[in-house]
């Protein structure tokens, strides 16, 4: 069984440059290790899923502008997250205010490729089914 996901814990982005942050806002008042638990509804970009410092995805419009300007020459940009659906998969029988409780084992993708992975969820005494 994975750790409950809580707040604070540290992700990571395949095509970031820098590790990120998850933030979990007390909405559901439900906590684990004193602060708050996460579901895989907080998946929102700058509200949960904080920046990876420099995007590298070819994907990225930002990216391949700037990519474009250096004649081709891979040119790292600003990571602004766009994350459009939930973190998959969530716990199949812990529930958090009727939500699927996050589990450390899941991910979510950003729309410029990356996948977005939990490194350490931020406490690892309560786990999650």
């Amino acid at each position: 069984m994975p750790p409950l996901v809580v707040n604070g814990a540290q992700t990571r982005c395949t095509f970031g440059m820098a590790p990120g942050m998850l933030t979990i806002l007390p909405a559901s008042r439900v906590t684990a290790g004193n602060m708050p638990a996460g579901t895989i509804m907080d998946y929102l970009p700058m509200t949960n899923v904080m920046p990876f410092g420099m995007c590298q995805s070819p994907s990225n419009p930002q990216v391949a502008a700037a990519t474009a300007a250096a004649s081709g020459v891979l040119t790292p940009q600003p990571c602004l997250p766009v994350i459009p659906a939930p973190w998959v998969p969530g716990a199949s029988q812990t529930m958090i205010a009727n939500k699927p409780a996050l589990p450390s084992t899941a991910t979510c993708t950003c729309a410029w490729g990356g996948v977005v992975t939990i490194t350490n969820p931020g406490q690892t005494t309560v786990q999650v089914n």
